[in-house]
């Protein structure tokens, strides 16, 4: 089935509904997208570390979070860790989703293309245009995808497959060549890199897109991986990384963006949510927030920080205080007009202020 789009305003409903949406609202929009350009300027124009931004889904009585997933080229444990409550089978009518649209870029070289294997995230860094990033799935415990630097060496559309040894001795069934075809786990798409036997890949199963379920490989969603393999050229370098915290400047404010650790993303496959852990704040983390911050670390807000490193939802989230005004020069300020009377407050009238 196919979800409805992604309006920036939902329509109205219920009371509940429109207690989740002020709720939902209220808590992940601390993304500003538009900053004052003097406070950019006096943060000496920090910026560039961001894309994207955040939208909504309103939900019909027959989506479920992995339809909206996939429409939206985003993993459902991702959804799931952003949107905590809501049922991924059964959401219901009316249900406002944030769709974690927006990112702070990984601590790698910006070129080609970068891999966070922690956020179960691909970046393309392309010569000419927007930076892009795409939902994926990598490697579950006990073949886990490496980190380090590659290149893709080969590009092949409607690849056959040839199982490892390993696979067909968990899988007997499993004949040692699958033509390309429905029953291929590649897809009709795959880009070979140069650590042997590992792709990145599309895939006839799009819901295990955005999960560790795969044996190594990295999985897109079928649509994501077209438009990825005909705009890649052989050579491409690829950097695969992994930083489930990462922090980066907007427009002169410094954003954190956390997501859910191993263990929670075990608990997010089994249940489709985590549980917290307070006080179980990792220094590393801390320790990032202060790098990033360099000399604006006054301005921190480290309340929020903490905060955001339990909650983990995997969205940007604004972690200084704004700036103060700069002090214009006094031959530019308008005269101050004279004090009032009496109690009379700025509206005029006695007592209201």
């Amino acid at each position: 089935m196919t979800p409805r789009g992604t309006p920036a305003r939902a329509p109205g409903g219920g009371a509940r509904s429109a207690l989740r949406r002020r709720t939902l609202l209220g808590s992940a929009l601390a993304l500003p997208i538009a900053a004052a350009s003097g406070r950019l300027a006096r943060a000496g124009g920090r910026t560039g570390d961001l894309i994207g931004a955040l939208r909504f889904h309103v939900t019909r009585a027959e989506d479920t979070l992995l339809d909206v997933a996939v429409a939206n080229d985003i993993g459902i444990l991702a959804i799931s860790a952003a949107n905590p409550g809501i049922d991924p089978w059964i959401p219901g009518a009316d249900q406002l989703v944030l769709l974690p649209t927006a990112h702070l870029l990984p601590e790698a070289p910006r070129e080609g293309i970068v891999i966070n294997k922690a956020e179960l995230g691909l970046y393309w860094f392309p010569k000419r245009g927007a930076i892009r990033r795409h939902a994926i799935g990598v490697g579950r415990e006990g073949f886990d995808t490496p980190v380090g630097e590659t290149r893709i060496v080969r590009k092949q559309k409607d690849p056959t497959w040839y199982p490892t040894a390993s696979t067909r001795a968990d899988r007997p069934e499993l004949p040692p060549v699958v033509p390309p075809g429905p029953d291929n786990p590649l897809g009709r798409h795959a880009l070979y890199l140069g650590w042997p036997t590992y792709l990145i890949h599309g895939t006839n199963k799009p819901y295990g897109v955005g999960r560790r379920v795969s044996r190594g490989c990295i999985r897109m969603y079928p649509a994501a991986v077209e438009r990825l393999f005909e705009e890649v050229p052989i050579g491409t370098r690829v950097t695969v990384v992994d930083q489930p915290v990462k922090a980066g400047w907007h427009e002169g404010e410094l954003y954190l963006e956390a997501h859910p650790d191993l263990g929670q993303l075990e608990e997010l496959e089994e249940s489709y949510t985590f549980t917290p852990r307070p006080g179980a704040v990792e220094e590393a983390a801390l320790a990032l927030v202060r790098r990033k911050a360099g000399d604006e670390v006054a301005r921190l807000d480290w309340d929020r920080v903490e905060a955001e490193l339990v909650a983990r939802r995997g969205i940007p989230v604004r972690v200084t205080s704004p700036a103060p005004p700069a002090e214009e020069p006094r031959a530019a300020r308008e005269p101050e007009p004279p004090e009032p009377p009496g109690n009379v407050g700025s509206s005029g009238l006695p007592g209201i202020y």
